[in-house]
């Protein structure tokens, strides 16, 4: 494992605290082990701290023209990227996630290193931004912290960061905009092209029917769709999965819980919460002292509940012992990731919530509905309820097809068309994935994700449905393992056929 660099001075210290936990968070999702997590990080940590330095130092001796480059913790998640991509090339393969290893041998991961103008679109425009404002979008967007964590991170002015936030938000867009009409593409996707920014630029402009069909159909222009289209809540996933590339939606919901841990719940941000690189001394104090203060914790409820018995009745006297979301590292190997299979074995949540069984065969009978409490949605950091009750003019009997449009080692794109026999207002249709699927980015509606149940919710333009009509909307999700058509369908909480 290579010796990690040093801080120059006080501020680049605080940075390493900071990126350190984003990276090696990323890289346990790359690895098949801990000990392979903390070598990769370790090693592209290093390489990224290099490699910054040199870009910044080139860019102090230049006349003035600043050099194209990431925000500090994008640079070294694509530097874990790329030094997978160099174990995989020099026999180190076998310390990497299966699922990385295919994706590394892929088109897809010839993307991030072949011409410039087939990079994907969020990580060009990501690029040419001026670099504090890439830093805001990206802490805001992809780790998750509040606008107001964010100012004080990068000195801005807490009560103009969120209109800050704003112009930089439409600053992305535009430089997606305009990479996306210089990127080499046929005459269909061309055609579509204008259209395409027309409709993403109004929150309330409709979809013609043909744009809509042409994005079920074509990943190249849905990325473009989820870049540009700021208001549908796509624009998280569309930033970790183009500038990260392979497990950028599982890391993306890692940094969500991770400031949840950090910041929620009312709980001041610890000083410990961004820990630099092990320490095992330090690390083994903590071990130490969480088992004392868990230990006395038992033992005080177990006193208490005693205590409270009627005489010689047991009751029904279960101790809780704290909630273990609490105890759980932000990043370690135990975090529950659904869309690796470096974490398959650790799911934390297995033992508290019955999954779907999974079958031989994908296109099965539907399983009952099963939900997994522990959040993992891609939309929100909490996601609401699956099904709040509807009332009574949202009732309608109504039936459901699945389409299955295209399919890649680590991702899917499907469409949903609905058929409704009553006139509707608005209109949420939900539905479950057996196989730990995880959406990322969806058109035509909106979406949040509990678990395995799927919500997704009517756009602006497209929430009257007539009698006998139909609505549709597309989305793009990864996979692994097995990767089952979704069941268990409900339009504004009526079960479909």
């Amino acid at each position: 494992m290579p010796d990690l660099p040093t801080p120059q001075d006080a501020t680049e210290a605080a940075l390493f605290s900071e990126c350190w936990d984003a990276v090696l968070s990323y890289a346990d999702l790359c690895t098949a082990g801990s000990t392979a997590a903390g070598q990769l990080a370790a090693e592209a940590f290093s390489t990224g701290i290099r490699e910054a330095r040199e870009t910044e130092a080139g860019t102090f001796r230049s006349t003035g023209r600043r050099s194209a480059r990431l925000p500090r913790i994008p640079l070294l998640l694509t530097a874990v990227r790329t030094t997978a991509a160099a174990w995989e090339e020099t026999g180190q393969g076998h310390k990497l996630d299966p699922d990385l290893r295919l994706w590394l041998n892929s088109d897809k991961a010839a993307r991030y290193t072949g011409p410039p103008l087939q990079r994907p679109l969020a990580l060009r425009g990501l690029r040419d931004m001026q670099e504090p404002d890439a830093a805001l979008l990206w802490l805001t967007e992809v780790e998750a912290l509040p606008p107001a964590v964010v100012a004080r991170r990068l000195g801005l002015d807490p009560d103009t960061v969120s209109e800050e936030l704003a112009q930089v938000r439409g600053l992305f867009r535009d430089r997606c905009q305009r990479n996306h009409l210089d990127t080499p593409m046929d005459a269909r996707c061309r055609s579509y092209a204008r259209l395409l920014d027309a409709v993403t630029r109004s929150t309330a402009a409709d979809t013609p029917d043909d744009l809509s069909r042409h994005l079920a159909t074509c990943v190249q222009c849905a990325e473009a769709a989820a870049c540009l289209r700021l208001h549908g809540g796509g624009l998280p996933g569309a930033l970790a999965g183009g500038v990260i590339g392979w497990g950028g939606l599982a890391y993306l919901e890692r940094r969500r819980r991770a400031a949840e841990v950090r910041l929620g719940a009312g709980r001041p941000e610890r000083a410990d919460a961004d820990a630099g690189p092990p320490n095992p001394g330090a690390h083994k104090a903590r071990v130490v002292r969480s088992g004392l203060l868990v230990a006395a914790v038992l033992v005080s409820a177990l006193a208490l509940a005693v205590s409270m018995m009627p005489g010689g009745s047991t009751g029904d006297g279960t101790v809780a012992g704290g909630d273990a979301s609490d105890r759980q590292p932000v990043s370690g190997p135990d975090f529950s990731a659904p869309v690796t299979g470096a974490t398959r074995s650790a799911d934390s949540s297995a033992a508290d919530s019955p999954q779907p069984s999974r079958t031989s065969t994908r296109h099965d009978s539907p399983a009952p509905k099963n939900s997994d409490p522990e959040p993992q949605g891609t939309q929100s950091a909490t996601a609401g309820e699956d099904d709040p009750e509807p009332s009574a003019s949202e009732a309608a009997t109504c039936s459901v097809q699945y389409d299955l449009v295209n399919e890649w080692p680590d991702g899917f794109q499907a469409t949903v068309t609905v058929t409704t026999e009553r006139a509707l207002d608005d209109w949420r249709v939900a539905w479950s994935f057996r196989d730990g699927q995880q959406v990322g980015q969806m058109w035509d509606a909106s979406f949040a994700q509990n678990g395995s149940r799927v919500t997704a919710t009517a756009a602006d333009y497209n929430k009257t449905v007539t009698e006998n009509g139909t609505l549709s909307f597309g989305f793009i999700a990864s996979w692994e393992g097995e990767n089952s058509p979704a069941y268990d369908f409900a339009l504004n909480g009526h079960d479909c056929a």
